[in-house]
Parts: structure tokens; sequence; C-alpha cells
């Protein structure tokens, strides 16, 4: 599937990246490794699961990958293009093997879980294949594999979080940080390959999420981002206080921490975010009004075919429902076109609800088919290339005017904002989010990395908002 997503210029979620612990010395080590996690910030996380796994079994980072003993990616089976760049990285690496036999190559994720014999038998691109709940076993898999023999376990679980585990935090700023509440997913959307590779929905201990992001503010990171496929279906049963825990009320438990420590989360699901955590957001301050939407397609014919559970006219409701109660909330969504059987009403049906819900931000992409998949079973991938590019086409020409118009209401307004890094094209200049999740750059002046500050927008791009640091609001 080709690529065609709209995203601002400092968007969080990357297709592809080389980690490396910034704050381990590589040095103090025999053995190192490099790790590359492609896809969603769901894969970020479980690469700093991996990290701390690593390290306490001897290894080292390097951002070097001539220089590591174990090469690793983290994949993602979502859409197409994450396992073409994911193939071709291998096949750089495979020849990286020949200059260096020791070299271990492994494969993480749902691609490990989806493609082993691929991986392993066929094509001999890796040596040892670890799906994402079986990254406990890392230490013996490699053992296994410095043996001569490909080390596989695919294995998926119904109780794993990792919630034991202490991420080491992978390129990071120091101020923001990924905090995984739960794994797996329940939803069988006709499209979507999650289930099948990452297993049923389990929710992690409340407490060891509250402790993690304890940690985090005692370290100096001032936002941690919620993740999950479905947050809003969080779970779970504190049995010694005898309490049920929410996902609303996990989210005001760590709000609580400290009126310093920003919130956000992703991803919800529009049949099951509640007006109860719609209120938490508006009770705390330090809870960002900003909330991932996905919608998929604005045809109700389509959505029943996705299995999505909703109709158009629920999700405008219910978008409705979160601009009633939260008034300046920022929100983006995922929209498929070209699905099966897609007529140009259905195609139409997407641009109107387009236009009815004016997102500040938008991922857009044309259907493909995902193996294994309730939807490759069941219909034909009918609708031709062409058309569902040009389909794709009509949905970013007019999210860029939307982004555009959105961004140009905002000037004149001021807001606070927390200080993430140095702006990309000009080193004078650094960048921070505000509530919405806007990118605003401004003056570098003598402000630090983690630092809040008040910031009055006067210009803007269709990406990024211009502004300048005021006393205050």
């Amino acid at each position: 599937m080709l690529d065609l997503s709209l995203q601002k210029e400092h968007d969080e979620q990357r297709q592809g990246e080389a980690f490396a612990p910034f704050a381990l010395d590589g040095n103090h080590y025999k053995k190192h490794f490099y790790i590359e996690s492609y896809g969603c910030a769901m894969n970020f996380a479980d690469s700093e699961v991996v990290a701390s796994i690593l390290h306490e079994n001897g290894y080292g980072a390097t951002k070097d990958e001539t220089l590591a003993d174990l090469i690793l990616i983290n994949t993602c089976s979502i859409r197409e293009k994450a396992e073409l760049t994911v193939r071709k990285r291998l096949t750089t690496f495979k020849k990286l093997k020949r200059a260096k036999p020791g070299l271990l190559v492994g494969v993480l994720g749902c691609m490990a879980e989806r493609l082993k014999s691929q991986f392993l038998e066929e094509e001999k691109l890796v040596d040892m294949v670890i799906g994402p709940d079986s990254y406990r076993h890392l230490p013996s898999l490699i053992e296994e594999a410095e043996t001569g023999q490909k080390a596989v376990n695919v294995l998926l679980s119904r109780d794993e979080t990792y919630g034991d585990i202490a991420p080491v935090r992978l390129n990071s700023n120091g101020v923001n940080a990924f905090v995984s509440i739960m794994r797996g997913c329940n939803n069988m959307c006709s499209f979507c390959v999650v289930p099948f590779t990452r297993g049923r929905e389990r929710s992690r201990d409340a407490n060891s999420i509250i402790k993690e992001c304890k940690d985090l503010l005692d370290e100096g990171y001032r936002e941690v981002t919620l993740l999950g496929q479905n947050v809003d279906s969080y779970y779970w049963i504190d049995e010694a206080q005898g309490t049920t825990i929410t996902f609303a009320l996990l989210m005001e438990k760590v709000a609580q921490i400290s009126p310093l420590l920003r919130v956000r989360f992703s991803t919800s699901h529009p049949k099951d975010i509640t007006d109860e955590v719609l209120f938490t957001i508006a009770k705390y301050e330090n809870i960002c009004n900003y909330i991932h939407l996905p919608v998929q397609s604005g045809s109700s014919r389509v959505l029943q075919l996705m299995n999505r559970t909703y109709s158009r006219e629920w999700y405008i409701a219910k978008v409705d429902r979160i601009r009633e109660i939260l008034p300046d909330c920022g929100l983006s969504t995922d929209m498929i076109t070209g699905f099966c059987t897609e007529t140009e009403e259905d195609h139409q049906a997407s641009i109107s609800l387009m236009e009815y819900c004016h997102y500040d931000l938008a991922y857009l992409y044309f259907y493909s088919e995902r193996p294994g998949t309730l939807a490759a079973r069941r219909f034909e991938d009918d609708i031709p290339e062409p058309i569902k590019k040009r389909r794709l086409q009509e949905l970013i020409d007019l999210h860029r005017q939307h982004s555009l118009e959105c961004m140009q209401s905002e000037v004149g307004k001021t807001f606070k904002v927390l200080i993430e890094g140095t702006s990309k094209k000009n080193d004078q200049e650094l960048y921070g989010r505000n509530d919405q999740n806007k990118v605003i750059v401004f003056p570098r002046g003598n402000y630090q990395l983690g630092e809040y500050v008040y910031l009055k927008v006067h210009a803007c791009t269709a990406g990024t908002l211009i502004g300048e640091p005021v006393s205050k609001k």
C-alpha cells in the first residue's frame, strides 16, 4: 500500500528509526545491540522494553549498525509499506552478516509472527524470529541462535503485559515518554491484522502504570502518552482494594501525580470512548484536549463491511458530544479509501464526513489487502488501484485545505506549550505542542527543554504555528 498520509512536520508517529539509549555508555558492555522500530507508537514502546531486557543481560546499545553484535527490527504489519521497508533493511543486514559472520539478526513484533517461515527458511534473512509476547525469552533465543540454530518464539499470551519491566528510554528528548497500559485487541475490524499478531486484549496492572509515570516525572519527564490499541477499553480489577479501574479513572490517577506532568493518550475506538473520559479530560488542565478518533470510512455500508460496529450517524453524534463537553478539543482520524466494493457514493460520504468533522490531522491511506484478515478471506479487493489513488488524493487535498484553515483560526491566540526540542529547520528556534497537539515554533531565547512557556501565535503554515513568548496567557 502506498502511504500518502498527510503528516505534520514534527509528527511523532515516525515510520522507522534507529534507536540507542542515550543514557547508556556502550563502552561498559562486551556486546552491543542495534534496534530499529517501524509503525505505531506501541512498537516504539515495545522496543524500549526489549532494550531493558537486553541491558539486563549484558548488551549495550549502539547507534552504529556496523558495530553491533545483534541487530533487531521491530516490525509492523498494518500497512504494506512498512513491510517492504523492513525487507529492504533485512537485505542490507544480510550483506553486513557476510562481513561479520558472528552477527545475529532478528525480527520482532507483528511481522515476526506473520512471516516467520519466509524470513527463516525461504529468504534466509534472519537468525531469530520473536513475537510481541515473547520478549522475555530473548536471552535464551540469542543463546540458541549463537549455536547456529534458528531461534523462534511467536506464541501469543493471554496475560503478558511487561508491566514489571522498566523500559529503557530510547533516543529520548527527556521530555516525552510512551507508557503502555494494555496489549492486544478484541475488536475484529475486517481489514486489520492486529488481533492475529498481538493477541487478545489485556490490561496492565494500574499500580505499575502509576509507578512508571511517577518515576518518569522524578527523572525530569514532563509528558506521558498512555498507549493501547484501544485505550478506552482499559479495565483492571484491583483485588487488594476491591476496586475496578476504568480508563477514565486511570487517566485521573496519572493526572493527579503532578500538575507539571502532561497526559496524552492513544488510541480511542469510537464505540468505547465514554462521557466519563470526556469529563475527566475537562476536569484536569494537565490532560490534553486532543483525541485521535479513527473513523476509517464515512459510509455506513462500508463501516459495516469493515466491522467497525458503528454507523456514520453514530460517529457524528460522538464527535458532537466531544465538542459539547470539550469545545476546544483537537480531533484527528484515520481514513481508508478504496475498501472492498466502495462506490463513488461511499467515497463522497467520506468526503462529506471530513467536511463535517474538519479534522486537525488525518492519516489517509488507500486500502491494501492484508493476508489473514477477515476482509482477505471474505471480500474481493475489487477497486482498481488508479481509482484508489484518485480518491485518496481527493481526501488529501481536502484535508490540506482543512489543516490550513484550522491553523489560521489559531493566529492571535495564546497557548501554554511544553518545549520539546529544537526546530529541524532552524536551530535558533525551539518547538513544542499545545493542548490540541499543534506544533508551535518560537525563538530559542534562554528557554530549555521541558519548560512550559506561553506563546502568542502570529503566523502559521498548514502544519505549524509560529509564535512569540508572552508573560502569561
